[in-house]
């Protein structure tokens, strides 16, 4: 294992393990894969880096995101909680367990349901583990500011 590149940023690609994404989609029924490409993605949408994701609209969607890992993903995350905040979306994330980042704090701590996931895994066809534990991270459906601006105006 080459643990130079693993724990370097010269790979932030880390493709999901189809039988973990399988289990999740038979959970959450995803319609969108804002980063991926044409071999790795997920579902019947996607995005690739040349479409830039970032860039592009989530919010009709039920949405999947495994974003690269490198210095960028805070830009990801923040995507997916100012998605779902604004149009109140289902936005699952696969991400590395860092909860001493800004990212976890400003955007997901307190705001989301995050379950850590037992063990490490194996990306791609990797047959090493990954050298990072990783979280799902889960921006509710209908929890968003658009609902509940929704319901307070119905309550009135």
């Amino acid at each position: 294992m080459n643990k130079k590149v693993m724990f370097s940023s010269k790979s932030d690609n880390w493709a999901t393990p189809q039988d973990f994404y399988d289990e999740l989609n038979k959970r959450f029924n995803f319609e969108l894969d804002p980063c991926a490409d044409a071999e790795n993605h997920k579902c019947p949408i996607y995005y690739t880096k040349e479409q830039d994701g970032l860039q592009q609209d989530w919010s009709k969607y039920r949405t999947y995101v495994n974003p690269p890992y490198g210095r960028e993903i805070g830009k990801w995350v923040e995507k997916a909680y100012e998605t779902n905040k604004e149009n109140g979306n289902l936005i699952v994330m696969l991400l590395p367990a860092r909860t001493d980042t800004r990212w976890f704090h400003n955007f997901i701590y307190k705001k989301a349901e995050i379950e850590f996931i037992k063990g490490r895994l194996k990306f791609g066809n990797s047959k090493d583990s990954a050298p990072f534990p990783s979280m799902i991270v889960i921006f509710e459906e209908g929890k968003g500011d658009a609902q509940s601006e929704e319901t307070d105006n119905n309550t009135r």
